[in-house]
């Protein structure tokens, strides 16, 4: 199901707008409670989504970064408060103060700034690979045709809502944008909704009150799980309503994981939590996740499976079995790999499958 359908509903999902400010209690409130969760969770590059560019350690130990397209000339410097986004075609410029940072810095980071009340996603991104700026993914390459153009995209309202909507906590609430009261990062409440209610029930002694009052995804069936999880990683639906194709849709992992052949045989185990836990940071050693795989796919060769493990063994390996079933691949403008989620088997005449 799209997500615009999903947040529609009365009952909590990601990015839904229609609670008040005061419903939302934030991390440190959660944390009083949920202290090993809370405290782990604010190392994962969710909880770093989004900060303050006076925040950013990538802006801190680059002060001055410079980028030029045709004879559009960018510049990023570091200030007393903050940090200044400027560009000049060489006759006149723009300089804005930046405002906020997408992005944990693993992969780079991206700008969101201000002029005249619009908000725009900036025309130039720090690539953590380049050690440097370049054109933002999605961005065109060519010239922009005027220096309004060359600062970057400018977002509608419902841009701006979703792209804020992913990356923070409560930036929109009683269905109005409001980045002033937002709670950076994707925090508790971004997944398990709003806990003003849940924590005033369970410090009230009315426990089984309170669990209700609070969002538990680990409870969800495997198409409302993946879709939950799709409200900012892209379900299939968003995909295909978007009519992204190729190996740009790499980045889109419930998409990816929903293409793959086990899923589409109705297999209930294969879903973002079998093997992401989100309270944690991602595990980047292939060989952690064998005992996933291996929950369904016997290890003696030649088996056909059974009712309740209906995969075959792999003729080949038991070992590292992501890194033949879920390959790399480098998405458009990014200047990184992403491990695509269509879990099957990869053969080298085979292009990336759509």
């Amino acid at each position: 199901m799209a997500t615009e359908q999903r947040v529609q509903s009365a009952e909590w999902w990601p990015t839904q707008s229609l609670p008040r400010r005061e419903e939302y209690v934030g991390p440190a409130v959660c944390a009083q409670c949920h202290a090993s969760e809370a405290a782990i969770q604010t190392t994962t590059p969710m909880a770093k989504a989004c900060i303050r560019a006076a925040e950013s350690p990538i802006l801190k130990a680059h002060p001055r970064m410079a980028f030029r397209l045709g004879q559009y000339a960018y510049k990023i410097v570091r200030t007393g408060s903050g940090s200044t986004f400027s560009v000049s075609d060489g006759s006149r410029d723009v300089t804005l103060p930046l405002g906020w940072v997408f992005g944990d810095g693993e992969v780079g980071e991206t700008y969101v700034l201000q002029r005249q009340g619009v908000s725009y996603e900036s025309q130039v991104s720090y690539f953590s690979a380049l050690q440097a700026l370049d054109v933002t993914p999605g961005h065109s390459h060519s010239v922009p045709q005027d220096l309004d153009g060359a600062i970057g995209r400018p977002l509608d309202a419902e841009e701006t809502h979703l792209c804020f909507g992913c990356h923070n906590t409560a930036s929109s609430a009683a269905g109005q944008f409001d980045p002033d009261h937002l709670i950076p990062g994707v925090t508790c409440e971004a997944c398990h909704g709003p806990g003003a209610k849940h924590v005033a029930a369970m410090k009230a002694g009315r426990k089984a009150e309170g669990l209700a009052l609070v969002k538990n995804p680990a409870k969800l069936n495997a198409v409302d799980s993946v879709d939950f999880c799709g409200a900012c990683h892209r379900t299939w639906a968003d995909v295909a309503e978007a009519g992204t194709v190729g190996v740009a849709t790499v980045r889109f992992q419930p998409y990816r994981l929903e293409s793959s052949r086990c899923w589409g045989k109705g297999d209930s185990r294969i879903t973002c939590l079998a093997c992401h836990d989100p309270h944690l940071p991602l595990v980047r050693d292939p060989a952690s996740y064998d005992s996933r795989c291996l929950r369904c796919h016997l290890t003696t060769k030649g088996s056909k499976g059974s009712p309740d493990h209906p995969g075959a063994a792999c003729l080949v390996a038991t070992k590292n079995c992501v890194t033949c079933h879920m390959p790399k691949y480098e998405a458009p403008d990014t200047h990184t790999l992403f491990t695509d989620h269509r879990i099957r088997i990869v053969t080298s005449d085979k292009h990336y499958p759509d």
